[in-house]
């Protein structure tokens, strides 16, 4: 396929040798609130095991010793050349990619063969070299195929590698699995066969039924935890040296009270985004539902990750500060919450060591027994004009498809994509603070020495929290109002102001269009929406922030790839990853549905140079063409008249004397000068001239024959075209008989719907598109949930009687009072959610059949 290069910048990279790995780090953000920097975070320097992963029992086996292979020599070709993409001929189809940033290497899974194919990738830049070629991004060959040692039974449809590329999670429609890739079985040649483990395959239906995967991304602060969203609305955090059957962390995600369901798409969750480097940002996922609601869940922390210590103290002294001083017993009380899980989660904010060389705090199990975690939102959306809360925006149609989440200098940009087309920008107007529910037991999994193992809790939504923004007024940008921060402590979810929509123009489709979000590994300013018509580029100019002063500037759009689909309900692309050079350039590589590779490179420029336009200047109209093969013009004028003396000097000569003659010589001299010499000029030019006017008369009569040509066709299609004049005239007047016929039916005296109607009529079609869809999606995910518990149920009572977050003891029932009570509570919630699912369903039925009638 062919390679594709987006415009050069106005000014050259630097000049510097392409080294072929490590790309640069982006730019560190800033706090929103006091404006203070805050270091990116980085990889543990001194990595040590905790109580629980050091109690636990890994599920890996150890390292297989592997024969020396003997490398032959590489050859360098282009990236979208290369065999492995050039081979396939669109047989299969393409597969998932994903990039090692590391050792500089991509993986492109292969559906025909059901395994990755390991690339090894360097950047060059031609313009350094000045070796005249104009390919950057060039992969070896051969490459390796890495094989899972048994058969996955399922299709993937992503993969993604962890940070130190040591495991590549293979994710399906209802399926996880994730190959080592440093654990070899075997190896033949190329192909490594390499050991492959299930996940969660007790949770996750085997016969592709029930509880879906919508989800499935590594932790940014942890090389073995890996996040998985699912369709039962559950969170569940996994973690790779312990245990891949049981989750490390559990939540269970209630967005709507009991009773207050108003949508049944608002407690279908469709994708989450983690935190970056931002206060308790890293400490939070962000989790959207399919009605375009933003939840937070804060804090989730992977056991034995690690942070930087340096963030971790920035943090609690922000607490101590701004929370512990307030006279409001709400801002106390919840300044006390954090600052107790601050210290049990790291206890070097205790323990100062006098070791200035550990820059990193690693994060111990810890988890309170009475509380569980608040979800908290949905995140309203504020408006600074009349200081109200707004819900989602009716411009925006369809459903939520995708999602993001971006850190871009102080603000915290949160990016939904909607299956109409359009993307809906948000920022947060305030910093995102640890909530929890008092009085909703955790329910924790400890092994023998009193240490924890596994969390699992139930995370309601508060009911308060959209009530309490209602009266929330945001304050004025970069401004530092102590009131303000006092109600960042509140206990409230920050709430959500609307940057802009924007609307990328896709055809209509009779489904929702898929639509993909990436963010921009340089710029955090900009981002890449892939769709089924192509690819475009957003880049955003007002952070409410970062650049308060660009409030009136719009995001532009600009379009990368254009497929000319009309049909953008199917995804384009089947693999994309974005690649940081040391140029400071962005390498945007793909990979089609038909198993195609191409290469985009972006050279380091946030906007395309615009066009320069000088008002002020000429038209191209107001200049003369240049006179291409006619007489000069100074030839035409003539020869510059020579400068005669007076006549009175030379009537007082007389031609005889030596005074006379000298002077009639030099006369002569200058008359030669002047005329003859232009005589001849005028000869050569008349002489040349005459072959181009030769030229001339036969280009024109070449052209005269044209014309002539021209005008015999069109006097030849000129009865033809007045024939299709009549034939058009006459259906027009059969158009206007059949109008007139339409005009006697009784329908044509219809009343036209009112607005009350079409309102009823876009709700009636709301509930077709998505709630149903919803419906049908939370039925089958508790009717799986359900089948599950009942099994283990079952087992339990056949076998040991051992209750999965329980054991048994002497002379005590195996259920307590406390987890009846839950259970009964559970139960009414469930019947309440499907009393209201079934009047819905049976409206919706009644207004089907009228419409029918």
């Amino acid at each position: 396929m062919t390679r594709i290069t987006a415009p050069p910048p106005p000014s050259s990279p630097p000049g510097s040798p392409p080294p072929t790995r490590h790309s640069p780090a982006p730019a560190t953000p800033l706090s929103r609130r006091r404006g203070r920097h805050s270091p990116s975070p980085s990889l543990a320097l001194t990595p040590s095991s905790s109580a629980s992963t050091s109690a636990a029992t890994s599920s890996r086996p150890k390292l297989r010793p592997t024969p020396k292979r003997a490398y032959a020599p590489s050859q360098w070709v282009p990236l979208s050349s290369h065999p492995d993409f050039s081979r396939r001929d669109g047989e299969g189809g393409g597969g998932a990619a994903s990039w090692d940033a590391t050792a500089s290497r991509l993986y492109a899974w292969d559906p025909s063969a059901c395994g990755a194919h390991r690339i090894g990738v360097r950047i060059r830049d031609p313009e350094a070299e000045n070796d005249g070629e104009e390919v950057a991004v060039e992969a070896a060959v051969p490459s390796e195929m890495l094989m899972p040692e048994t058969d996955l039974g399922y299709v993937v449809t992503h993969v993604s590698l962890n940070t130190d590329g040591s495991s590549l999670l293979l994710v399906g429609s209802h399926n996880l699995s994730v190959l080592y890739v440093h654990e070899r079985v075997s190896e033949d040649g190329d192909t490594i066969i390499c050991r492959i483990a299930p996940i969660a395959s007790q949770i996750l239906p085997s016969n592709n039924d029930g509880i879906k995967v919508l989800q499935a991304s590594w932790h940014p602060f942890s090389n073995n935890h890996f996040a998985v969203l699912t369709s039962d609305a559950v969170f569940r955090l996994f973690d790779l040296s312990s245990d891949l059957e049981q989750p490390e962390q559990e939540f269970y995600l209630q967005p709507i009270l009991p009773g207050k369901c108003q949508n049944a798409s608002a407690i279908c969750p469709v994708a989450f985004s983690y935190g970056s480097d931002h206060l308790w940002d890293r400490f939070s996922v962000f989790i959207l539902s399919s009605d375009g609601s933003i939840f937070v869940l804060c804090p989730v922390v992977p056991f034995g990750s690690d942070y930087s210590k340096k963030h971790i103290q920035e943090i609690y002294e922000d607490v101590n500060a701004f929370g512990l001083k307030s006279s409001n017993p709400n801002v106390v009380t919840n300044s006390h919450l954090a600052i107790a899980w601050l210290e049990a989660t790291f206890p070097d904010l205790l323990h100062q060591s006098t070791d200035t060389s550990l820059l990193m705090s690693k994060a111990h199990p810890y988890a309170p027994v009475d509380d569980s975690l608040t979800l908290q939102g949905p995140l309203c959306r504020v408006c600074e004009e009349n200081n109200e809360s707004e819900g989602k925006s009716s411009s925006c149609e369809g459903k939520a498809v995708g999602f993001m989440y971006s850190s871009a200098g102080k603000d915290s940009v949160l990016v939904t994509a909607w299956g109409s087309g359009q993307l809906q920008v948000d920022a947060l107007a305030d910093e995102i603070q640890p909530q929890w529910n008092i009085g909703i037991p955790t329910r924790l999994n400890v092994d023998s020495h009193g240490h924890i193992k596994s969390v699992a809790m139930i995370c309601d939504s508060n009911s308060q929290d959209p009530l309490a923004l209602r009266s929330h007024r945001p304050s004025s940008t970069g401004s530092n109002v102590k009131s303000n921060t006092e109600a960042v402590w509140m206990g409230h979810s920050p709430p959500l102001l609307r940057l802009a929509i924007v609307d990328l123009a896709l055809p209509k489709a009779p489904s929702d269009s898929s639509l993909s979000l990436f963010p921009d590994p340089l710029v955090p300013e900009r981002f890449y929406c892939a769709h089924g018509g192509g690819l475009d580029m957003v880049t955003l100019h007002f952070l409410p922030f970062s650049y308060p002063e660009m409030a009136s500037t719009p995001p532009s759009v600009h379009p990368i790839l254009t497929t000319g689909n009309s049909d953008t309900s199917s995804p384009f692309l089947s693999g994309f990853v974005t690649i940081a050079d040391a140029y400071g350039h962005v390498q945007l590589v793909g990979i089609t549905c038909l198993g195609e590779c191409f290469v985009v490179e972006m050279k380091g420029w946030k906007e395309p140079t615009p066009l320069q336009l000088d008002i002020d200047s000429k038209s191209i109209k107001d200049v003369e063409p240049p006179a291409t093969g006619m007489i000069s013009k100074e030839l035409i004028a003539g020869p510059d008249p020579p400068i005669l003396p007076s006549s009175s000097s030379l009537k007082s000569l007389t031609p005889d004397s030596i005074e006379g003659k000298s002077t009639l010589h030099h006369y002569i001299k200058v008359f030669h000068e002047y005329y003859v010499e232009y005589g001849h000029k005028v000869f050569i030019e008349l002489k040349e001239h005459a072959d181009y006017v030769k030229t001339e008369l036969e280009d024109k009569q070449k052209r005269l024959q044209a014309v002539k040509k021209s005008l015999l066709s069109i006097e030849t299609k000129d009865q033809e075209i007045n024939k299709r004049i009549d034939r058009a005239f006459k259906v027009y007047e059969l158009l206007e008989k059949r109008i007139d016929s339409f005009k006697m039916l009784p329908a044509a005296n219809k009343k036209p719907l009112s607005q009350a109607e079409q309102e009823f009529k876009a709700q009636l079609d709301r509930f077709a598109d998505v709630e149903l869809d919803a419906l049908r999606s939370s039925i089958a995910a508790l009717s799986a949930r359900m089948k599950r518990f009942a099994q283990q149920s079952a087992g339990g009572a056949a076998g040991t009687g051992v209750v999965p977050w329980q054991a048994p003891k002497t002379g005590q029932s195996h259920i307590s009072e406390s987890q009846m009570s839950l259970l009964k509570s559970s139960l009414e919630k469930l019947s309440l959610l499907n009393e209201e699912n079934n009047l819905k369903l049976r409206l919706i039925d009644n207004e089907l059949k009228n419409k029918e009638q």
